[in-house]
């Protein structure tokens, strides 16, 4: 197995910030607040929060999906709720990676029923080749081919969490 960078540290940050203004100007003068899925969106989402120009709020949700596999289960299981109430506020779920779409349906569905004021989808990659099951994604960073993404947060096995820049999976050995 060997990593092969794929999106370096710069254009993400690049992109973080592109992303973290529109969320700035969408939201001015309303009650935000933004949920990570842990665990793979922390880094995203950290970095995002930083530089969202408004008063909000972070709360957490932990779902499980992968276990140790590279391929998603289809079951999603929420490991950590939100500790607060999100009813009539402005809510972004922020994902790391959007590829069959069935852990974020999974999650607009149930947070849908807590009566937010609007919910909004942030995804750091979106790989359309493996959607089973349609979402819109409002602030988008990269679209990427069918490929095994880690770094950044997105972990295989929980390692490679750590890496600064996206990198992909390969079967060929490392040099």
């Amino acid at each position: 197995m060997a990593i092969k960078p794929l999106i370096d540290a710069s254009r993400i940050a690049q992109r973080v910030i592109e992303l973290a203004h529109e969320i700035t100007h969408d939201y001015l003068g309303k009650e935000l607040v933004i949920v990570p899925v842990l665990k793979g969106s922390y880094v995203f989402a950290a970095d995002l929060v930083r530089h969202i120009d408004l008063d909000l709020s972070v709360d957490f949700l932990g779902v499980r999906s992968y276990g140790d596999a590279q391929e998603s289960s289809g079951v999603v299981e929420i490991s950590t709720d939100l500790s607060h109430p999100i009813e009539g506020k402005h809510v972004i779920l922020v994902e790391d990676i959007v590829d069959t779409g069935l852990t974020a349906s999974y999650l607009n569905q149930n947070l849908i029923t807590r009566r937010p004021a609007s919910l909004k989808l942030a995804s750091l990659l979106h790989k359309p080749s493996r959607t089973r099951k349609t979402v819109e994604i409002d602030y988008l960073g990269f679209t990427v081919d069918d490929v095994f993404v880690v770094g950044y947060g997105l972990d295989h096995a929980e390692k490679f969490r750590n890496l600064p820049y996206l990198a992909v999976i390969t079967d060929e050995p490392s040099s």
